[in-house]
């Protein structure tokens, strides 16, 4: 096999394989209603169903990626791949809604093993402008199937159940793992241990603050069934940063954030990522519960943000790579910030092109003009040897920017949903994408080029 044949096969089944775990993070999104009607458990429950992917996904990557460093990126994506459709199958013949957060969780355990293995390949595979091309690619897909997701729910939903967003999932990952069978897995030459204790504290500190943010609508602050997870949760957390900074072989490097450009970049994606999740959830649960639309047709609203996305990621991820990063990942926020002012326009009766277009427009130009030079600041900043764990960090980083925001939108904007409250929550991803854009301007930098 040719060096490009392979080199585009790298490319394809990273691409799928992250797709899969991306996609599940807000495909969901459109069956919640259906979800509850059929489950119950209300609000609470529909969050849950969303958070308990990420919290099992954002805490678990990091500690993926010292896997994929320790046993190998194909060996990893394989189990990933394997675990990530037996646990999809499970939410879909979910019971209960208990048993379809359980479910959820473990398919977030799985998830957290594709995302990190899939762009290490490409990092280890292509060099130069052709991975920042790369790069972009691999963003627009991904990044389009977060967005496409609850278009693809919708019509799922809408013509057979809500069951159904999660069997789909059996598909790519079929495909992925036929595509797999060529590649030979390289374990690398030292194989640091694993850090366990720092996976059990990220975890249960995630899920604890979460768990309050979430419940705090049903018994209030001052409940100990919200105090005690909180007060726990933090404890863990603190405890997860003094491990981190002490531990041998730590699952999350510190040092890591000493690289400029790593660090700020980490910085603008909790504050960009928070926006996304915020931004989707929002739309959806406004366009079906108050405008009264199908899951398809409120899929069909955002369907302009991933074409833009895959049809402009590549050129910008390409461009950033030619002259940096900076000015992109200022501009895009910005752009995409001025698009959620305009969707506040949004009321009922609904019309897409008078109240929606321009602005689901502009969201959609900005999102493309800024992930993949976020994604190429971040990882050149860092060693190829270390791009799985800086992969994985920053994964981590945007899982947990999206759950948490999701997890705290209630107590920011209010549990009732109405013109008011989507007002409220397009006003907060606007202040959310401003910030990532000043940070990415003031502390980004472009690297001089090597002497040659």
């Amino acid at each position: 096999m040719s060096d490009t044949i392979l080199d585009r096969r790298v490319l394809v089944v990273a691409v799928l394989a992250a797709f899969a775990a991306f996609l599940d993070g807000s495909i969901v999104t459109v069956a919640l209603p259906a979800i509850t009607v059929e489950l119950g458990g209300g609000l609470p429950v529909q969050q849950w169903v969303v958070d308990a992917y990420l919290i099992t996904l954002g805490s678990l990557i990091l500690i993926a990626g010292s896997l994929s460093d320790l046993l190998g990126r194909i060996a990893v994506l394989r189990i990933g791949l394997i675990a990530f459709g037996l646990t999809s199958l499970a939410c879909g013949l979910a019971p209960t809604a208990e048993v379809l957060i359980a479910a959820r969780a473990a398919q977030g355990v799985a998830g957290a093993l594709l995302v990190p293995s899939s762009l290490a390949l490409i990092m280890s595979t292509h060099r130069g402008a052709a991975q920042s091309r790369a790069i972009g690619l691999w963003t627009a897909w991904t990044s389009a199937a977060f967005i496409v997701g609850p278009l693809l729910g919708g019509l799922l939903t809408d013509a057979a159940s809500w069951r159904w967003v999660f069997v789909i999932n059996v598909l790519p990952i079929a495909l992925t793992l036929a595509l797999l069978v060529p590649f030979r897995n390289e374990r690398p030459a030292e194989r640091p241990p694993i850090d366990v204790l720092g996976a059990v504290l990220g975890a249960l500190g995630l899920g604890g603050v979460v768990f309050a943010l979430i419940e705090q609508a049903n018994y209030g602050w001052g409940s100990p069934v919200v105090l005690a997870p909180l007060v726990v949760g933090t404890l863990a957390l603190i405890g997860f940063l003094v491990r981190q900074a002490t531990a041998r072989h730590p699952m999350m490097p510190l040092g890591l954030f000493r690289q400029r450009n790593f660090a700020v970049g980490n910085l603008a994606t909790v504050a960009i990522y928070a926006a996304l999740s915020v931004a989707g959830l929002a739309l959806v649960l406004y366009l079906q519960q108050v405008a009264g639309l199908s899951a398809t047709a409120a899929g069909l609203v955002t369907l302009p943000v991933s074409i833009l996305l895959i049809a402009l990621s590549s050129f910008f991820g390409g461009w950033a790579g030619r002259v940096g990063a900076r000015w992109f990942m200022a501009a895009g926020p910005a752009v995409a910030a001025v698009g959620m002012l305009l969707l506040q326009a949004i009321a009922t009766p609904f019309d897409l092109v008078q109240q929606a277009l321009a602005g689901v427009l502009l969201y959609g130009l900005g999102i493309a003009m800024t992930v993949a030079p976020l994604t190429s600041a971040i990882l050149g900043a860092i060693e190829p040897e270390r791009a799985g764990i800086a992969s994985a960090v920053n994964n981590a980083v945007a899982r947990i920017a999206g759950l948490v925001a999701i997890a705290v939108l209630g107590a920011l904007v209010g549990t009732t949903v109405d013109d008011a409250w989507l007002d409220r929550a397009l006003l907060l991803c606007a202040g959310l994408l401003l910030s990532g854009a000043l940070i990415s301007a003031v502390g980004i930098r472009t690297p001089r080029p090597a002497a040659t």
